[in-house]
């Protein structure tokens, strides 16, 4: 299957090196920055010049490729998807942009491939896990999804470390939140909601957070009381981003706050991803409860360590181009992260890597 990632950042250049390392892709990475493309090249991994944001370029790069994966930034995804399905090529990405999803919906209802957005962590895997949770259950009541990706080590006071992508991440801050509440759609603030939990002896908190549920409030609809996502940090992060963002309102001038955030907090590889997803509601009459709650670390792949979210971010989305290549989910049309059954998933080779 010939495969074309675009963008060889963080996850694009994960993204590649998984797929590489079986025989069943041939697989190209493909980017603007020549730093990006010679560190990956050195690494074993077949490159090409693209820009992205040249129709021409993009087209040229597209033709012939079975699937395009995309790791480029949010507002990109119009472009490339349209590019993808006037090529012939499945596409999937890693959006948590609500409009951006939107624009790739419109494009699947003309589309003879499959157009796959939202394959990372969340929104991705824990939308999987959701719909796993909500299907054996009579009647949903409650279903709260949480995910985190923090570092091992915290020393600053935002007790953060960067580990992905700053423009998805201030995205997620900034942008209205989907939830169902007392069974109606609604749209809730970000950074609000905040609670506290505790998990194998670690305190965390968790707050409203923008894009983590996919599609899954429009196929819940109708199906459960309560259905929120929230972000997981450690105590006290949520607080000095509210000040960043509502009261010094560089939300409003997003691009400052990430000049800020990338000069002053650093990188890490050191980093743990915490999937919990609990839903309550009646099964057999009785009133019960189901947790899904895992921990996913940084590891060593291919004699390079990449972090805990860079791997579950391009295994999800492997997982679900795997899939898509065996069969085992729609070939056509719009594919919903909760179409995939999470045994499945699980039992996938890039998929595994959820075990921790």
């Amino acid at each position: 299957m010939k495969v074309l990632v675009l963008g060889a950042g963080k996850i694009g250049s994960m993204i590649a090196t998984l797929l590489t390392q079986t025989d069943d892709f041939a697989v190209t990475l493909a980017d603007r920055d020549p730093a990006l493309l010679a560190r990956a090249e050195r690494a074993g991994l077949r490159v090409r010049t693209v820009d992205v944001e040249d129709a021409e370029s993009l087209r040229a790069a597209v033709a012939g490729h079975h699937a395009v994966l995309s790791a480029c930034p949010f507002t990109l995804t119009p472009l490339i998807a349209s590019t993808a399905v006037a090529c012939g090529a499945h596409y999937l990405d890693l959006t948590e942009d609500v409009a951006a999803t939107r624009k790739v919906k419109e494009l699947a209802e003309t589309a003879s491939t499959a157009l796959i957005p939202q394959c990372g962590l969340a929104p991705g895997f824990i939308s999987v896990v959701g719909h796993d949770l909500a299907r054996r259950f009579d009647e949903l009541h409650n279903l709260h999804l949480r995910v985190g990706a923090l570092p091992q080590y915290p020393t600053n006071a935002l007790k953060y470390n960067l580990t992905w992508s700053t423009d998805g991440l201030i995205n997620e801050y900034c942008n209205p939140c989907e939830a169902i509440v007392d069974g109606k759609p609604r749209e809730v603030m970000p950074l609000e909601g905040d609670e506290r939990f505790a998990l194998d002896g670690v305190d965390y908190e968790a707050f409203n957070t923008s894009g983590g549920l996919g599609s899954l409030c429009e196929t819940l609809a109708g199906k459960v009381r309560n259905l929120d996502y929230k972000t997981v940090r450690y105590p006290g992060h949520r607080d000095i981003v509210r000040l960043l963002i509502r009261d010094l309102r560089l939300g409003e001038r997003r691009h400052l706050l990430k000049d800020v955030l990338e000069t002053a907090v650093p990188l890490t590889l050191q980093d743990v991803v915490l999937v919990v997803a609990t839903a309550t509601g009646r099964q057999d009459g009785e009133l019960r409860q189901e947790t899904f709650a895992t921990k996913i670390y940084s590891k060593q792949i291919g004699g390079r360590t990449w972090s805990a979210i860079q791997v579950t971010t391009a295994a999800g989305i492997c997982a679900i181009l795997d899939l898509l290549r065996e069969g085992s989910i729609p070939q056509s049309g719009f594919v919903r992260q909760e179409q995939v059954p999470l045994a499945a998933f699980l039992a996938n080779r890039f998929g595994r890597h959820y075990a921790g």
